[in-house]
């Protein structure tokens, strides 16, 4: 399986971000309107589907005052096979439109997420991970007869297990988490405040409205702007609102019209952010290619000058043809850079400085200079 860990290539062509009508919600049932949908064109799914979470009775607190807990119809069926024919129908009608480098995610309970990843690996669905969404302010257990349940699971996966090229923006999660690799247990508070939606009664519009900070991660993790993104079960719109202003296009299916009504209303009140903002993260491996000599025939570095290391220990002659004289050694700025330490290998970008009025600068930062005006063009 082959993975692109970077996003979009910055030789590829720019992304057109869309307008206001690139987010959208088809109120129906989601098997069947996905069908409508051509084969192999969505980039992302994210489905946040009933748990069936079993409840009998009214869930109260120690003080008999009631917990809002979710009673709602559509979190109700009939047996686990029935459950389980449900997830089957989903999950395929998914697969169908999802590009052969698309991925899928899919947040669950301990009620329901064993049985929904077991579906997907018996319809060729590929793993990649299980994130744990660790919650920061987790509703108590009442009774006081079992933990309290402070996660949620999900279940990151490829279309299949040959699936090539599926985004994974490996570098920009590392990049925002301190040069570190992000870990598979997120630390994120439950949806509270002026981001939880509610109706005119002051209670809440869906009972399980996830938090804008989970669906960004997801998003930003394994997808790219213009990317179109799914979800079979909108709800209040989180993935739709949360698509917007990060430049994905969306589609979101939802059969409640109440919901449907509040997300419609909820997404359109978002503005996109600024395009510079979106930009796919881009490494030294994706960019545009600036030889040495490019420096100098820009002027940049004429002839003659003088390279040093940063503790100016050793010095280099550039020479008119773009090669580098340590003493009476030629070559490039990475072998020259070698043999001044001595080494089998060298970066000479990152090795090799000019000496400016304001001190020593990079040859790197240079040819950053000419990346940007690239870019820019």
């Amino acid at each position: 399986m082959v993975v692109s860990r970077r996003g979009a290539s910055a030789r590829a062509p720019r992304t057109k971000f869309e307008s206001e009508s690139s987010a959208r919600i088809v109120v129906g049932d989601c098997v069947a309107e996905m069908s409508k949908l051509p084969a192999g064109s969505v980039d992302l799914v994210f489905a946040d589907p009933p748990y069936n979470l079993q409840l009998k009775g009214e869930l109260k607190r120690p003080d008999e005052s009631h917990v809002d807990a979710v009673n709602n119809d559509w979190d109700k069926f009939s047996s686990f096979a029935a459950y389980d024919d449900f997830t089957r129908a989903w999950l395929l009608a998914c697969r169908r439109v999802m590009k052969p480098s698309a991925t899928l995610w899919v947040i669950g309970s301990y009620h329901n997420i064993f049985r929904v990843g077991a579906i997907m690996q018996d319809l060729g669905f590929w793993v990649l991970n299980d994130i744990v969404w660790r919650k920061t302010n987790p509703m108590p257990n009442f009774r006081g007869r079992r933990f309290t349940n402070a996660h949620e699971t999900m279940i990151w996966a490829a279309r299949d297990e040959k699936a090539k090229g599926y985004t994974f923006n490996y570098e920009a999660l590392k990049a925002a988490n301190e040069d570190v690799q992000a870990r598979s247990d997120w630390l994120i508070p439950l949806c509270t405040g002026d981001e939880r939606l509610k109706g005119t009664d002051g209670k809440k519009v869906h009972p399980t409205q996830k938090p804008e900070g989970l669906l960004a991660r997801v998003l930003l993790s394994s997808s790219k702007p213009g990317d179109l993104v799914i979800d079979p079960f909108n709800g209040t719109g989180t993935t739709g609102a949360v698509a917007k202003r990060l430049g994905r296009r969306y589609i979101g299916f939802e059969r409640d019209k109440t919901y449907a009504k509040a997300a419609e209303a909820r997404i359109a009140a978002i503005e996109p952010l600024p395009e510079a903002t979106l930009a796919p993260f881009m490494t030294a491996r994706d960019a545009p290619r600036v030889a040495f000599s490019e420096l100098i025939e820009r002027g940049m570095i004429p002839p003659g000058t003088k390279l040093v290391d940063s503790k100016k220990r050793h010095g280099a002659l550039v020479r008119a043809d773009g090669a580098i004289m340590l003493g009476d050694k030629v070559g490039s700025i990475h072998r020259m850079g070698a043999v001044a330490q001595g080494s089998e290998a060298c970066n000479g970008w990152t090795f090799w400085h000019v000496e400016t009025k304001n001190g020593l600068r990079l040859i790197d930062e240079l040819r950053a200079e000419i990346r940007s005006e690239m870019a820019a063009g």
